[in-house]
């Protein structure tokens, strides 16, 4: 699959760095080609929630494309993390922009007026508002249902599966999952079920489907966690040095913890690629 690599020249000290990727920025345009868009579902007018709606450079009318459904992390200063819709990257690092609708999804806050930031909001609203528009996005804009993936960093890497695997029929939408830094069951959090039986729980509705685990410290969470789960899914596991690749703290990154180091040219990047591509090609068999 051929990529889209927009170039961009950081002036920062000590030199000049060539970043691969930048995110476009998300408007109140109508949607089209290259752009990502802000969109508020029926159910939400007069509300601020809302999601984010990027066609790929090469989407035409008529047509139909894969799509990578994401979730975003909570807001994270530390790293510049917002925890918002529109600051999302993950997903368009994956696809580079081309190939792929990539659909942001919210965590609807209690109340049902405003997106979380931080955590999960009101979960049964955020898993409902997945539910019932990834299926309107799909017919309106050319997603192939047959073609889902579910992903994001951090909490969203837990919402994955927290969220995208709640329920059967919100699972039953992945053809495959990835993830990077966090991991549904890695850990007890403090909301309820975070529990590590919950979560394999969740994982068994995979049915055996693709996974991809990236992050800083994934040899440990298979050694000490998934490895003797690896039953539950087609799992893949990536170790991602996003220190060396985004020449933390000489670089215009500070903070290891982040969704940008697949908009960076690395031999990671390259892997993660080429798992998606691969998945894309399997037959469904689950």
């Amino acid at each position: 699959m051929i990529r889209y690599v927009v170039t961009l020249l950081l002036l920062v000290a000590g030199g000049v760095y060539a970043a691969d990727l930048v995110t476009p920025v998300m408007t109140a345009e109508d949607p089209g080609p290259g752009k990502r868009v802000r969109q508020v579902a029926p159910e939400y007018e007069r509300t601020e929630v809302y999601h984010s709606l990027y066609l790929p450079t090469d989407w035409k009318p008529g047509g139909s494309c894969p799509v990578i459904v994401e979730y975003t992390g909570n807001k994270f200063p530390p790293g510049k993390g917002s925890g918002e819709v529109k600051d999302a990257n993950l997903g368009y690092g994956m696809s580079g922009g081309v190939g792929f609708i990539w659909v942001v999804m919210p965590y609807v806050e209690k109340g049902r007026m405003e997106n979380a930031v931080t955590w999960w909001g009101e979960r049964q609203a955020t898993i409902d508002y997945c539910k019932v528009n990834l299926p309107r996005i799909c017919q309106k804009f050319g997603g192939d249902p047959q073609n889902m993936f579910v992903c994001g960093f951090s909490r969203g890497a837990i919402g994955s599966s927290y969220i995208g695997l709640a329920d059967d029929e919100i699972a039953a939408l992945w053809k495959g999952m990835f993830t990077h830094d966090h991991f549904d069951g890695q850990k007890k959090w403090g909301y309820p079920e975070s529990d590590r039986a919950s979560a394999l729980k969740r994982l068994a509705r995979l049915k055996g489907r693709p996974v991809l685990v990236s992050g800083q410290n994934t040899d440990r969470l298979r050694d000490e966690f998934l490895s003797k789960h690896l039953e539950l899914a087609e799992f893949t596991f990536l170790n991602v040095p996003t220190t060396k690749i985004l020449k933390i703290p000489e670089g215009p990154y500070i903070h290891s913890h982040t969704d940008l180091w697949m908009h960076r040219e690395s031999e990671y990047r390259q892997q993660a690629r080429a798992w998606l591509d691969a998945v894309l090609k399997e037959d469904d068999h689950y």
